[in-house]
């Protein structure tokens, strides 16, 4: 097993990154059979964002904040823990943005997409999930599409769901609705195709992201989940780390 550790910039991270890479080395990514995340969640999902280009395993250590995605730290027998893990696939989320000179984008998506209001207008959208009109006119800041992965981040911040890993669902949340006020959001299975329509782009206009990748001006954004794409995401039972400690708030796979 070729071990290649990936630590954020925190204190703790660094100093286990010396740690580890001390008691196993450290090899090149290009070179590696896992790789080893050091940090919380999100470091977690951009670690997994730069495993896309190289198809490999991730398992990671908590040593962040957030670790709903992570392990516990633990530095003795760690080649032993990873070989022991079990895996939780994870398919990102396609996002196609049209925008309003007729130009298609298409870019991936690890936690969600995500469309806001470019201007102090009100975005006005529509809602369409496999080709059928669910809500008229969301009067919002924004709206988002998030994976069970990214259910902590943004998702969280905007008041949705965590969904554990491996629940088949994704979530739709609005980003402080005005119109319908008591809308909270929605959650669909993960084979559902979503359809987001600006209204009246020329006055109220929109970007659109998918994680880190913006598009201005959208007019439409079509998102689903990328069965094409699997990440794989190492999780020891023994040692997973819900992050605040308390197993209730686990999002890993039971092993019932």
């Amino acid at each position: 097993m070729k071990l290649h550790f990936n630590a954020s910039e925190h204190d703790e991270a660094k100093l286990r990154l010396t740690q580890l890479t001390g008691l196993y080395g450290q090899t090149k990514i290009e070179d590696a059979t896992h790789i080893v995340a050091l940090g919380g969640d999100g470091h977690m999902l951009h670690v997994l964002q730069d495993s896309l280009s190289y198809g490999l395993p991730v398992f990671g250590m908590n040593c962040g904040r957030l670790g709903f995605l992570m392990n516990n730290y633990e530095n003795d027998d760690l080649p032993d823990r990873v070989a022991a893990s079990e895996t939780a696939p994870l398919h990102p989320l396609r996002m196609t943005a049209t925008a309003r000179d007729g130009s298609t984008h298409d870019a991936l998506a690890i936690n969600e997409v995500s469309l806001l209001r470019q201007t102090h207008n009100a975005a006005h959208i529509a809602i369409s999930v496999n080709d059928k009109q669910q809500m008229e006119c969301l009067v919002c800041d924004g709206i988002l599409v998030a994976t069970p992965a990214g259910s902590t981040a943004y998702n969280l911040s905007a008041q949705g769901p965590i969904i554990p890993l491996g629940g088949g669902l994704m979530a739709l949340t609005p980003i402080s609705a005005f119109r319908p006020r008591r809308w909270r959001g929605a959650l669909l299975p993960d084979v559902s195709k979503v359809i987001l329509d600006v209204l009246e782009h020329e006055f109220r206009p929109v970007s659109a992201s998918a994680d880190s990748a913006e598009i201005r001006h959208v007019t439409r954004v079509a998102v689903e989940q990328a069965n094409d794409i699997t990440l794989k995401l190492l999780y020891c039972l023994l040692y997973t780390s819900p992050s605040p400690r308390d197993a209730t708030l686990s999002r890993m796979p039971s092993s019932a």
